[in-house]
């Protein structure tokens, strides 16, 4: 009889990891997730329907993938560490909706492999228990790419969650929080402990959902405000105005033209970066861009 007891039931992934001599790498940023509850909500926070394709990374044994493959359309999963993909060969037999693609997901062309897995232009849902280790880097490929994306629904370290989600003023507001929100509406929709996984990590974990949006203002080169961004936050303690000096120059010429951008975005010089939304760093971008401080 074909195998009826999921992937993520505890004592299953330890027969599978026991069955392949696995270990968790902690050069892929490995844990594997044995909660079937979180993921249940995982996969409904990323409303998965039977028209919905979906790519996933990261799959590990095939626990999450298990669980999209029963809901979704067709699942892409890519998996970068070689053993992994010869176990979900096995796992994921059952399921013939599921695609397994051996790659490094930051060096996929994956507006190509949706076109070639899905069709030319498919929208796409992307579901992920991200490695913590390359989070934000991945997070950012994806939102920078063109492709079609409804959701993106990703666990990931609770810190990096909080960031994500940080209002304006916290600790947590910082660069990333802005330059996702140029892109996306952050929402935590589950926080998951520690026990969750075999073996457990030395941090908290946390469900994270973007939903795609337009900013209040839209620029033709996004790079170039998360630039402006970066440097107002390249010392978080300074005011807004120091760091503009360090970044922009301190001779007259440039102190004039920063006081006449900060006039013209209507912002104090004294204040601090963290103290700035989207739209009053947009603004100011813009207001750079007149006066010729950036492109």
């Amino acid at each position: 009889m074909a195998e009826t007891i999921d992937i993520a039931n505890p004592t299953r992934t330890q027969a599978i990891l026991t069955q392949y001599g696995l270990h968790a790498k902690k050069k892929f940023g490995q844990n594997f997730l044995t909660d079937l509850s979180v993921l249940h909500g995982i996969v409904d926070t990323a409303e998965i329907t039977a028209d919905d394709y979906v790519i996933e990374i990261g799959p590990g044994i095939g626990a999450l993938t298990e669980q999209l493959a029963r809901r979704a359309k067709r699942v892409l999963a890519f998996e970068i560490d070689p053993q992994m993909v010869a176990v979900l060969a096995e796992t994921l037999q059952p399921y013939d909706n599921v695609t397994v693609v051996e790659q490094d997901i930051l060096k996929v062309d994956l507006t190509q492999m949706i076109a070639t897995e899905f069709g030319v232009g498919a929208r796409v849902k992307v579901v992920a228990n991200l490695p913590y280790y390359i989070t934000t880097p991945i997070l950012m490929q994806l939102l920078r790419s063109n492709i079609a994306w409804d959701n993106i629904v990703v666990m990931m370290q609770r810190e990096v969650a909080d960031r994500l989600n940080a209002a304006v003023g916290t600790k947590a507001y910082g660069v990333l929080t802005l330059t996702v929100a140029y892109f996306a509406q952050a929402t935590l929709a589950i926080n998951v402990p520690a026990t969750s996984f075999n073996p457990s990590p030395n941090v908290d974990s946390a469900v994270v959902k973007l939903t795609p949006h337009t900013p209040d203002i839209v620029v033709d080169q996004p790079e170039r405000l998360f630039g402006v961004i970066k440097g107002s936050f390249s010392h978080r303690r300074k005011s807004l105005w120091n760091n503009m000096l360090q970044t922009y120059g301190k001779d007259a010429e440039a102190k004039e033209k920063i006081t006449a951008a900060l006039t013209a975005a209507d912002i104090a010089p004294s204040v601090r970066a963290e103290r700035l939304d989207l739209t009053q760093f947009t603004q100011l971008y813009l207001a750079l861009r007149a006066v010729g401080l950036t492109q």
